[in-house]
């Protein structure tokens, strides 16, 4: 029976060695995905954090200047103005085929405490919708551009505008938007009828996007499955370059290793951004993570990435290195993104303005970090700057000597510095406690085990031997019993013999 026992030991310790690792992430792949009414559920449908987005815009001290004299724009960073922000996905519905759908629901509460200035603080920005509308007029019949020229005098639009932060966020009503609504057929009509960078942002978006909840596949984890009901964009010239299948970046599925590339999606990038492993972090509470980053040839120009040819449907020329064209998914805007102060661009581009220091990594880096077993967001910067492709257009006064330039507009890095406490603390159960529980259990079982093991074969190799000894023993005993009688009866025989005589 102790054999038995000891082998059964042996064989659990076996079974601990080679099975215990997947049965742990057989219960946390469980617990991560997506179960209406789980506990992973609700941190994902309403996050337990505040999100703060930091903005840093683009003061134009020196407009006239540039204008008449084609001296460089000086440009004067102000900020940080600071939000806080509440996140929560509303209208959740689940789909028979293993996959939710949602709207995203944000709030922005402006931070007096936290920012470096006010929302009615007054800059000298271009002026995008003027310039938008300039550039695409500039391979236009040439009376065309001349009755622009005639409007916008009338109007009195000027290049740049004076308008407060809280404006060219949040919206002011532009001159050339009102009059778009009263002409512009109704299927050409831009969606909305004031200009703000984040018009319609602090809302509940109109975008329905539908996930994959991990139930059946813990390797679809969070993953888009469908934007609007598309599975890929539209704009771009290839199926990879349209494909949608990332996440939005707060969750990814699970067992990540330093080999995999996330992906995530953004609407206003209007494309997947491939990240790729940095380094190891730790954030606070001791819980380890791995950091991802874009890689140096994300932005990269086609001369040096021609990867990115399927970008540029409309080229060449092509964005410059380092920048991104949005306009095809931003109503052909002369939008081109960039990280912060042109961070991985030509430095031709922030050296063509003055006032932008050069990048700094700490400072400018786009990055997440991600507890690599759960897929969990750790701590984020999403960083961008948004930056206008100005064009000559020597038909249209009003811009005829504005050279070629890309113009700063602003930048922002929005992202959490930690999770609750809570949070911090399940993950680190979940990931310190099965290694060191495999362990001891190992060490339990084996030892145990073969202790008792061992203890046995002594013990029956010692009854073993006690009972050979007994054996010989006994034969002995027989043995000498045999000669004594024998002495015994010869005895008997002698002294009957001597009577006789």
């Amino acid at each position: 029976f102790v054999i038995a026992f000891a082998l059964s030991l042996l064989v659990l310790g076996v079974l601990v060695t080679f099975g215990f690792t997947a049965f742990i992430r057989t219960i946390i792949d469980h617990q991560v995905a997506l179960r209406v009414g789980g506990q992973s559920f609700g941190w994902w449908s309403r996050p337990p954090v505040e999100p703060i987005i930091r903005i840093f815009v683009y003061n134009v001290t020196n407009a006239d200047e540039f204008l008449n004299n084609g001296t460089k724009p000086i440009l004067d960073e102000l900020g940080p103005y600071v939000y806080v922000q509440t996140w929560e996905k509303v209208n959740i519905k689940e789909n028979p085929n293993g996959t939710i759908s949602y709207n995203q629901k944000r709030v922005y509460i402006f931070n007096e405490d936290l920012s470096g200035g006010l929302e009615d603080d007054v800059v000298i920005v271009p002026n995008i919708p003027m310039l938008s509308a300039t550039s695409q007029s500039k391979h236009a019949a040439r009376f065309l551009r001349l009755a622009m020229a005639s409007i916008m005098d009338i109007l009195k639009i000027k290049p740049f505008v004076e308008v407060s932060v809280g404006q060219l966020l949040w919206g002011y009503e532009d001159p050339l938007l009102k009059l778009a609504k009263d002409v512009v057929p109704k299927e050409q009509k831009l969606p909305y009828e004031e200009f703000g960078l984040m018009y319609g942002k602090n809302s509940t978006s109109k975008d329905t996007v539908t996930v994959w909840t991990g139930v059946d596949d813990i390797t679809q984890y969070g993953i888009i499955d469908k934007y609007n009901g598309r599975s890929h964009q539209t704009h771009w010239l290839s199926e990879q370059c349209n494909r949608l299948n990332g996440t939005d970046g707060s969750i990814f599925p699970p067992r990540i290793t330093k080999n995999s590339t996330l992906h995530v999606y953004e609407k206003d990038l209007c494309r997947l951004l491939p990240l790729s492993f940095e380094k190891e972090v730790t954030v606070r509470g001791g819980v380890k993570g791995y950091r991802f980053t874009p890689s140096p040839d994300v932005f990269a120009s086609v001369e040096k990435n021609p990867n990115n040819m399927c970008y540029c449907p409309a080229g060449p020329p092509c964005a410059p290195h380092g920048l991104f064209n949005v306009s095809l998914c931003q109503y052909d805007s002369p939008i081109l993104l960039s990280f912060p102060h042109f961070y991985m661009a030509d430095q031709t581009l922030r050296t063509a303005v003055e006032g932008i220091s050069p990048p700094e990594k700490d400072k400018h880096q786009l990055f997440i970090d991600v507890q690599p077993d759960m897929g969990t967001a750790l701590r984020a910067r999403a960083r961008i700057q948004i930056n206008l492709a100005v064009s000559q257009v020597v038909d249209i006064k009003q811009v005829a000597n504005f050279p070629d330039i890309v113009f700063p507009i602003l930048w922002f890095e929005e992202g959490i510095d930690s999770l609750p406490d809570e949070i911090l603390d399940l993950m680190k159960i979940a990931t310190n406690i099965p290694p060191r529980a495999k362990f001891i259990l190992t060490i339990a079982l084996f030892g145990l085990g073969g202790f008792l093991f061992v203890v046995a074969v002594i013990c029956l190799v010692r009854k073993s031997h006690r009972q050979s000894t007994l054996h010989l023993e006994g034969s002995n005993y027989l043995a000498t019993a045999s000669v004594d009688q024998a002495k015994k009866k010869a005895k008997m025989d002698n002294g009957m013999s001597s009577k006789s005589n």
